[in-house]
């Protein structure tokens, strides 16, 4: 299926994000739009300062715009009440952050498992098991009766990852996913976001590492709250201008 005829995950138009006011006020995000198709694996990238955080808080459903349209797999954020996103969230949404985020008191299984409880599971539709998450992120299933403090930097990592993928989410989002790791992990934990782009999984990575952003299909690079540029992988797809208003779709 051609890229362009690929339904929409994420489409964000004419969003902006103000915060504070009168002469404290600042514009973390001016008028972009955006459109992540099901299957793409895009890298966004940008100095400090310049938007992409808010940008993957916004595709995260952690934040809601001050103006413009959002939809995850969709559904209208905007629109929705914050226990309506924090479900959307739960369902619909992985998140991978450079900090792995895995709580020390729980084994490995139940890290998990612990998506799928909040969640109650998904009605009619089955859940990867633990088993199958580990196996999936290429780590034995010994690991899983450990705690994250008796497993390495790159180990927890791809933990993380696999409880990001516990809800079979729409959207995986990564926040600097390699950022605390040396060389060889980074290696090892970016062959496993290409192998689940192999997959079909639609992946948003925000990265500071031009090393990393190589590994997607499409780089969104965010400058003064808009994407200012736009690089897609092959012949076909050519660097092209974004629109003076925000970012390409």
């Amino acid at each position: 299926m051609a890229p362009d005829a690929r339904p929409p995950v994420a489409f964000l138009k004419g969003v902006t994000k103000t915060y504070g006011e009168g002469a404290a006020k600042v514009h973390a995000l001016r008028g972009v739009d955006l459109t992540v198709r099901e299957g793409e694996f895009v890298a966004i990238m940008g100095p400090s300062g310049s938007g992409k955080s808010t940008l993957l808080h916004i595709l995260g459903c952690m934040d809601v715009p001050s103006e413009g349209d959002v939809e995850i797999d969709g559904v209208a954020v905007p629109r929705q009440s914050d226990s309506e996103r924090t479900r959307l969230r739960s369902e619909r949404i992985g998140f991978v952050f450079q900090s792995f985020h895995l709580l020390r008191d729980l084994t490995v299984r139940e890290n998990l498992e612990l998506p799928q409880v909040y969640l109650r599971r998904k009605e009619g539709k089955r859940l990867p098991t633990p088993e199958e998450l580990i196996a999936r992120v290429r780590l034995p299933a010994a690991l899983l009766d450990r705690h994250p403090t008796q497993i390495s930097g790159g180990e927890a990592q791809r933990v993380a990852i696999a409880r990001a993928l516990a809800n079979s989410p729409s959207l995986l989002l990564g926040d600097e996913p390699t950022g605390n790791l040396d060389t060889t992990n980074s290696d090892a934990v970016m062959r496993i976001f290409d192998h689940l782009s192999k997959e079909g999984a639609t992946i948003v990575l925000v990265t500071h590492n031009p090393e990393v952003a190589e590994h997607a299909q499409r780089v969104v690079r965010v400058g003064d709250g808009r994407i200012v540029r736009e690089e897609r992988k092959g012949p076909s797809e050519p660097e092209r201008p974004a629109s003076t208003t925000g970012g390409a779709a």
